[in-house]
């Protein structure tokens, strides 16, 4: 079994649930994923790192990873440690959703690796309609941070792509939500 199957296998057994839920979006959908089953188990997260540093191990001049807490944090951290075994270093940066409430006030964690400038892709668990990675788009841009791209463990295939597209930005899904589900 490959890296990508092996994954696969993983995201369908943890990650995937046919139920009813409302999502992000406030859509409401008969199915979910909760990346962070897969991301946040030891298989799972290091094939994470792998397939993720994969896909943008030749983005050109890509320095750092990263996107908004909570589904980004395990993502943004086993690629980085996977280009960093490939002698390829990524640093990895978390957005907070709300400014820190004490000290710097600060968006970002992980700032001091991130000059102004820094080339960077925002990696997400899960794109439906794009909202979220995009907010991530503007937060990092607002820091000062240029924005390759967008890569997500899986797109749910319900507008996401289009949507983060017609911004300008590429995305790059490791599955799509038909993929799984084969």
């Amino acid at each position: 079994m490959t890296e990508r199957e092996k994954l696969k296998s993983i995201i369908k057994e943890l990650s995937y649930e046919k139920r009813k839920v409302t999502l992000a979006s406030g859509r409401e959908s008969d199915f979910y994923f909760d990346g962070k089953q897969t991301t946040l188990h030891a298989e799972g997260g290091f094939l994470v790192g792998r397939l993720f540093y994969e896909a943008i191990k030749d983005v050109d001049g890509v320095q750092a990873v990263g996107g908004i807490t909570m589904g980004a944090d395990p993502i943004a951290t086993a690629t980085s440690v996977a280009a960093l075994l490939d002698k390829k270093p990524l640093h990895a940066f978390i957005i907070r959703k709300e400014p820190k409430g004490h000290g710097t006030g600060q968006w970002l964690e992980g700032r001091k690796n991130l000059p102004k400038g820094t080339k960077v892709v925002i990696v997400e668990d899960v794109v439906t309609t794009g909202g979220s990675s995009m907010k991530a788009v503007r937060r990092a841009e607002e820091e000062g941070l240029t924005v390759l791209g967008i890569v997500t463990l899986v797109d749910r295939e319900e507008g996401g792509r289009e949507n983060i597209e017609k911004e300008g930005y590429w995305l790059k899904a490791i599955f799509t939500k038909s993929e799984v589900l084969a």
